[in-house]
């Protein structure tokens, strides 16, 4: 029996297009991947330099594989997403217009109309869910990829947000990442190290994670107890869920990093920056966890002056915080002992044994990304993430050729996705901070002495 369309929450329309639609799209991948290979090998016959080809080859399978994933929400988006460590590697011209659908998909997603949003709410709450809303605002206050978000009234009288799954959004995401996995062979092609496997299985149990708002209302009540009453971030407490719906207290907030990011003065720029990353890596030795979205929309600014913090649907669960050898590499690179830098990469899987990579290769990969570590307060910009971003994609040894040798283990899926997301929002507000200090008093290993 062929699967049934998920419905678009607003207009009635597969969610996506159908299950069929989608893999369809998905499926075209390894047939172009097909051609693109023969027409390397024809091309090779006939003179074509073996590298140039291979180049070739690379930079359409890209492109083929950035245009279907950018049509895609659902799992094919959240592997998209995860690839992110590759985007450097590749040309503008190809991951350019793949960014920028990103953004588009995220930022559009439609709300559903208010007959859908009064039959989720009594399947999640019962028929009399009223009672327990004295008063429910239709129209969402906010709105993503897989839900959105109504401002309401508690039964105690407390404003709360009250956050509703689209229907149909779970099976889309699965699906997606199903078909995702057994793509492993052509995503070796845009990245020969890359274990896409491990990778993929890692990313549909996160995704299982976020789509299950029970998970998210315990990381989140976890976070919110921990941080209740802190001077500079402020957690909304969770106060009742399903898997589907969570309610919990309403932040009172006007703004976020976005607009700081937009209109901010420099002073506002430091200070919520500096919040901003202290709260990231204070989540791991304070609660054992990692809020793994980093994306500014989710930071508040609150009229006292304080950070508040929502979605926490995606964490890394670290009991025993951030790794002891992370911290040790970002030390020995920032030391300039990039043998064991490059030691430490293949103990961790980074790099396979057998990778051709040197310690002189990886000093000059690696050195200009831990400039922040080395002076006791940096200013991140703009200008110095389009420099390292072109650094590491030109046609070298040292750029494209290091990237593309680079593995990312699984079980640093979430922490690389925070850091690099981490980095890019500092850049974007132009934040100068104490980023030296920040790691020495929060990432385990980095204060040791070498």
């Amino acid at each position: 029996m062929p699967d049934t369309p998920e419905k678009d929450p607003a207009k009635g329309r597969p969610l996506n297009g159908s299950a069929f639609a989608r893999t369809a799209r998905l499926a075209s991948l390894p047939v172009g991947f097909a051609g693109r290979t023969t027409l390397g090998l024809g091309k090779r016959m006939v003179g074509a330099p073996a590298n140039l080809v291979m180049d070739e080859v690379q930079r359409r399978t890209a492109d083929q594989i950035f245009s279907v994933l950018g049509q895609l929400k659902g799992g094919a988006m959240k592997f998209g997403q995860a690839m992110s460590i590759f985007e450097s590697a590749l040309p503008e011209e190809l991951i350019g217009p793949y960014r920028e659908t990103l953004v588009k998909l995220q930022d559009s997603a439609p709300p559903m109309p208010p007959a859908t949003v009064h039959r989720v709410m009594a399947q999640e709450f019962g028929a009399d869910w009223r009672d327990r809303f004295p008063s429910f605002e239709d129209k969402p206050a906010a709105s993503a990829s897989i839900g959105q978000v109504h401002r309401a009234t508690w039964e105690d009288g407390r404003a709360v947000a009250v956050k509703l799954q689209y229907p149909g959004a779970a099976k889309a995401l699965i699906s997606d990442l199903k078909q995702i996995s057994r793509l492993a062979r052509m995503f070796g092609v845009i990245a020969p190290n890359l274990d896409v496997k491990p990778l993929v299985r890692e990313l549909q149990d996160r995704v299982a994670e976020e789509l299950d708002y029970s998970l998210e209302a315990g990381a989140q009540g976890i976070f919110a107890e921990e941080f209740n009453g802190d001077a500079d971030i402020v957690i909304p407490e969770p106060l009742a869920h399903t898997e589907r719906a969570l309610v919990s207290t309403w932040l009172e907030s006007d703004s976020s990093l976005a607009q700081i990011i937009t209109t901010g003065n420099q002073d506002e720029r430091d200070r919520y920056g500096e919040a901003y990353v202290r709260f990231l890596f204070a989540g791991p030795s304070r609660v054992g966890m990692l809020h793994a979205d980093p994306h500014p929309g989710n930071f508040r600014i609150m009229p006292d002056g304080r950070l508040g913090v929502v979605d926490f649907g995606a964490v890394a669960r670290l009991p025993e915080g951030l790794p002891l050898s992370m911290g040790r590499l970002v030390r020995y690179a920032v030391d300039d002992r990039y043998d064991l830098v490059l030691e430490g990469l293949r103990d961790e899987g980074f790099l396979r044994s057998a990778s051709d990579l040197d310690a002189e290769t990886i000093a000059r990969y690696v050195g200009p990304f831990v400039e922040p570590a080395r002076v006791e307060r940096f200013t991140f910009s703009r200008e110095w993430m389009r420099e390292q971003t072109l650094r590491v994609s030109a046609p070298t040894a040292e750029g494209m050729g290091t990237a593309m040798k680079i593995n990312l283990p699984p079980q640093y899926l979430l922490i690389h996705r925070v850091w690099i997301g981490g980095i890019g929002v500092l850049s974007q507000l132009g934040a100068t901070a104490p980023f030296r200090q920040i790691l020495e008093e929060s990432l385990p290993g980095f204060g040791d002495e070498a």
